[in-house]
């Protein structure tokens, strides 16, 4: 199985699991808060892993609420707002580049799977963070590529 895959076939394995794992940790609310004052305090070099870190759990957290039928609007406006910092801070000279850029290729992977299982109210929503995600991503493509 390529790498890809399995990546692939633990993100989907990961929301089966019944008992309080890292990534149960991680979705917490106070977790999610000190990795976003741990992102603003970094240094520029880097804010954009952390703050790629930062969007993927909360997109995360996103699936978990529409799944359980919960209004992830604010946790998805959220989300768009991180991107932008993103955006903001990706022509600077960033450690894990690449890793921030396959992490955000992975997370709008995941948005774009909720997209088709969300319903009406939440789509536009879906629609416009996961067009802000890719944008993002494709900026940090090309960035990566430029090295």
């Amino acid at each position: 199985m390529r790498p890809i895959g399995l990546l692939l076939f633990v993100a989907l394995l990961l929301p089966l699991t019944t008992h309080a794992s890292s990534a149960d940790k991680q979705l917490d609310p106070v977790a999610l808060s000190a990795l976003a004052t741990k992102a603003s305090l970094a240094s520029p070099k880097e804010q954009c892993y952390l703050y790629a870190e930062l969007v993927h759990q909360m997109t995360e957290l996103a699936g978990r609420q529409l799944s359980q039928g919960e209004d992830a609007s604010a946790t998805l406006l959220a989300v768009r707002d991180y991107t932008q910092k993103i955006h903001l801070g990706a022509a600077k000279d960033n450690k894990k580049l690449k890793n921030a850029q396959i992490l955000m290729e992975h997370t709008a992977f995941r948005l774009n799977e909720y997209l088709h299982s969300a319903g009406i109210d939440e789509r536009p929503v879906l629609e416009s963070t996961l067009k802000n995600l890719n944008e993002v991503q494709n900026e940090l493509m090309m960035q990566v590529f430029r090295r």
